[in-house]
C-alpha cells in the first residue's frame, strides 16, 4: 500500500511539476561544485552575509524553504566581449575632454572597470551615492561609440519613466558632446522601463492592448513601473466590483466562500438573492481592511509577480490555514471571471501581459518574431535589485530566445541590495544576489562582479550610521561604503530626537527645519535642495506640509519615491517598524520556490533597509524625529 502511494504520488508530481526532478538533481552537481570551489573564493565579495537577525529569521514564520526553481540552460557566453586597446584609448580620451569641459566628473578606477566591462554578463553592486547614474550613461556611450552597437540592438532599463527621462537627456547630452551621429529618437527609443520594453512587445505579439492599470488616466502614455502607483482608479474599481457581482450572482460556490471569509450567514436560496456583500475585508497582515474584490486584486498582484500563475495554483498544496486556503480559492474563481471579462473588452493587465509573452517566448510562438526582440539584445538594468520573479522569468525567456536564434546577448544589472524596499510588491534583492543561478552562462562561466563603493555623497558620519542601521539585517552584500568628501564645520551624522509626536511637537519640527535651511545657507552648500523632508506616510508628511513656509527650500518626499534624491540636509518623521506577520504571504513565498527566506523575515530586514535609504539622502546631516528608539533608530544616537 506504501509502495503504490509513493507511485501515485511521484506520478503526481512529475505530471505537475516535470522539472522539479532536473532542478534537484541539477542542484546536486551544483552544490558539490560550489564544495569544490570554496577555496579559491577567498578575496571575493561574499554572496550573503548573515546578520545576527537571521538567527531569529523563522520565529513566528516557519521555517526558511529551499527554492525548488529549475536551473536554467546557460544563456551567456563566458567569453569577453571583443574590445580592442584603441576602443579604450579613444573612449578613455573622449571622457578627459569631457571631464575638461566639465560634462562629466572623472571616473575612479571603480568606475572605469564598469564603463570599460569586457563580460557578457555583469552584476554590480552600487552603494547610495556612487555615481552610478553617470557611469551608466558613459557605459553606453562606450558600447554604441566606441562599440559600435548599433542604438536599435540596445535597450537601458531605468525604474520610473521620469528617471528614463532624467536618463535620455543625460545621455542625449554626452553623445551631442561626443557628435556621436546617432538619430536623438533612436536614444530616446532605447531608454525604457520594463513595463515599457514589454508594452512594445505587446504591441507586436499582443494586438496593442488597453492597460488595466491606465484605465481612467487619459494622460497615460508609456506603460510605466507599477511600483510607483498610488490607490486603484475609479474606473478599474468599478470594473472589479462588477465581476465580483457577477461571480456572487451566478456561481454558487463563490458565494457560499464570500460569506465564509465575511462570516456571515449564506443567504436561503428559495428567496431573492441580495447583492454581493460589500463590507470590509481584512487579509491577515494588511494594515488595512478593504472590499474582498479589492483585496483579491491586491493579494493576486503579489501572487503573479512572485512568478506563481494563478489559474495554475494548486491551493490544496499551499501551506497555509483553511481561512486562507478559502480566500485563494475564492480568489481563483474572481480571477478566471476577471480575465475572461478583461479579454472581452480588449483589456489586459501588465501581469497578464508578462506572463504571456514569457510563454510565447518559451514556445517559439510565430506571433512573436525573435526580430522584435532585436533591442533586447544588450540589456542595462538600473536598479536591479527591485526586480520580481516575473521580471526574471520574462529577462531568462527574451534572451534564451535571442541566445539560440539570433546570436550573443549580454547583460549588465546594477543594483544595491542594501537599498531594496519594494518586497511589498513582490521584489527581492535575493534575485540579484543569487545572479548567476537566474542568469548562467555557459559552461563553467560566471558572471563579472564589480564593486562601486566609493561614496561621492554623504559624509563619513551619516555613511556610519546608515550602515549601522543594518547591522541586523539578516542577509546582505557584504561591503563598506568610502566617503569622498570630508565633513564640513557642523556636519554630523544620524541625530535621533525623541521623543516626538507630531500633534504636540510640530512647532519644534518647524523650527528645525527652518534651522536646517539656514545652516545650509551659512556653509555655501552646493545642493539644489537644502532639505529633504521623508517619512513612510503620506498622511504625516501632508500634515507637515501644510504647516511648512513655502519659501523654504525643502522638499517633502515618502521614502520610497525618495529615491535617487539627494538634500544637504535629510530630515525623517516616522519609524521604520516592520509591519505585522503575513501568514498568506509566507505560505505563497514558500510554494514559490524563488526565496530562502519567509516573507516576514524580508519585510523586516526591509524596514531596515528603508531606513537607510533614508538616511544616505542627507548629505551632510541628518535628524530623525520617532517617538522613541526602536527598529532603524536603535541602533543611533539620541539627541
Amino acid at each position: 500500500m506504501l509502495t503504490r502511494y509513493k507511485l501515485l504520488l511521484s506520478t503526481t508530481l512529475a505530471r505537475y511539476f516535470p522539472r522539479t526532478a532536473a532542478y534537484l538533481e541539477a542542484e546536486k552537481h551544483a552544490a558539490a561544485e560550489r564544495l569544490k570551489a570554496a577555496p579559491k573564493a577567498k578575496g571575493k565579495p561574499a554572496a550573503r552575509k548573515k546578520g545576527p537577525a537571521a538567527e531569529r529569521a523563522g520565529k513566528g514564520a516557519g521555517p526558511t524553504k529551499k527554492p525548488v526553481r529549475r536551473a536554467s540552460v546557460g544563456i551567456y557566453s563566458a567569453a569577453a566581449l571583443k574590445i580592442t586597446a584603441a576602443q579604450e584609448q579613444a573612449m578613455r580620451e573622449n571622457v578627459a575632454r569631457a571631464v575638461t569641459a566639465g560634462m562629466v566628473g572623472a571616473p575612479s578606477d571603480e568606475q572605469w572597470a564598469m564603463i570599460l566591462g569586457r563580460q557578457p554578463l555583469t552584476r554590480i553592486f552600487a552603494g547610495a551615492g556612487s555615481g552610478k547614474s553617470t557611469t551608466l550613461v558613459l557605459r553606453v556611450v562606450f558600447m554604441l561609440c566606441h562599440l559600435n552597437i548599433e542604438p536599435e540592438r540596445l535597450t537601458v532599463i531605468s525604474f520610473t519613466n521620469a528617471s528614463c527621462v532624467e536618463l535620455r537627456e543625460r545621455l542625449l547630452k554626452v553623445l551631442a558632446f561626443w557628435q556621436a551621429p546617432i538619430e536623438e529618437r533612436a536614444v530616446r527609443d532605447c531608454v525604457r522601463t520594463f513595463h515599457s520594453a514589454m508594452g512594445v512587445l505587446a504591441r507586436e505579439a499582443l494586438g496593442s492592448p488597453v492597460w488595466f492599470e491606465q484605465l481612467g488616466d487619459r494622460a497615460a502614455s508609456e506603460p510605466d513601473n507599477p511600483l510607483a502607483g498610488g490607490r486603484l482608479a475609479a474606473a478599474q474599481s468599478r470594473l472589479l466590483k462588477e465581476v465580483y457581482q457577477r461571480c456572487y450572482a451566478e456561481d454558487p460556490a463563490f458565494r457560499s466562500q464570500v460569506h465564509a471569509l465575511l462570516r456571515s450567514p449564506v443567504p436561503d436560496e428559495l428567496k431573492p438573492l441580495p447583492k454581493a456583500p460589500m463590507q470590509p475585508f481584512k487579509v491577515s497582515g494588511e494594515l488595512h481592511a478593504v472590499p474582498l474584490h479589492e483585496a483579491f486584486y491586491g493579494q493576486a498582484g503579489f501572487i503573479e509577480s512572485i512568478g506563481i500563475r494563478i489559474e495554475q495554483l494548486a491551493v490544496e498544496t499551499v501551506p497555509c490555514s483553511e481561512q486562507e486556503r478559502a480566500f485563494l480559492g475564492a480568489l481563483q474563481i474572481f480571477w478566471t471571471a476577471l480575465q475572461q471579462q478583461l479579454d472581452q473588452q480588449g483589456v489586459l493587465t501588465f501581469n497578464g501581459a508578462f506572463q504571456q509573452l514569457t510563454r510565447m517566448l518559451d514556445e517559439g510562438d510565430a506571433r512573436l518574431p525573435t526580430a522584435a526582440l532585436a533591442s533586447l539584445s544588450h540589456l542595462l538594468i538600473d536598479e536591479f535589485q527591485d526586480v520580481s520573479p516575473q521580471i526574471v522569468q520574462w529577462l531568462q525567456a527574451v534572451h534564451r530566445r535571442l541566445a539560440r536564434e539570433a546570436g550573443a546577448v549580454s547583460l549588465m544589472a546594477i543594483g544595491d541590495d542594501w537599498q531594496s524596499i519594494y518586497g511589498w510588491r513582490g521584489s527581492s534583492p535575493e534575485l540579484f544576489m543569487d545572479f548567476d543561478r537566474h542568469f548562467p552562462s555557459k559552461g563553467k562561466g560566471k558572471s563579472a562582479v564589480l564593486m562601486l563603493q566609493a561614496n561621492y555623497r554623504s559624509i563619513e558620519p551619516v555613511i556610519r550610521d546608515a550602515e549601522a542601521i543594518l547591522s541586523d539585517v539578516a542577509f546582505k552584500q557584504d561591503k563598506r561604503t568610502a566617503a569622498i568628501h570630508s565633513t564640513p564645520a557642523g556636519g554630523h551624522g544620524v541625530q535621533v530626537v525623541t521623543p516626538f509626536e507630531l500633534a504636540r511637537h510640530l512647532p519644534d519640527l518647524l523650527r528645525e527645519i527652518s534651522a536646517q535651511c539656514e545652516y545650509a545657507e551659512a556653509i555655501g552648500s552646493q545642493e539644489r535642495t537644502a532639505v529633504l523632508l521623508l517619512g513612510r506616510r503620506n498622511e504625516t508628511l501632508k500634515e507637515v506640509q501644510v504647516a511648512l513656509d513655502r519659501k523654504l527650500p525643502v522638499k517633502v518626499y515618502t521614502i520610497h519615491r525618495a529615491k535617487g534624491l539627494q538634500a544637504e540636509v535629510a530630515i525623517i518623521v516616522d519609524d521604520c517598524m516592520p509591519v505585522m506577520s503575513h501568514p498568506l504571504r509566507n505560505a505563497l513565498y514558500a510554494h514559490s520556490g524563488f526565496f530562502s527566506n519567509s516573507y516576514d523575515q524580508a519585510m523586516g530586514d526591509e524596514s531596515l533597509r528603508l531606513g537607510y535609504v533614508a538616511v544616505t539622502r542627507g548629505v551632510s546631516r541628518v535628524l530623525w524625529f520617532v517617538r522613541k528608539p526602536q527598529g532603524a533608530t536603535r541602533s543611533l544616537k539620541l539627541r
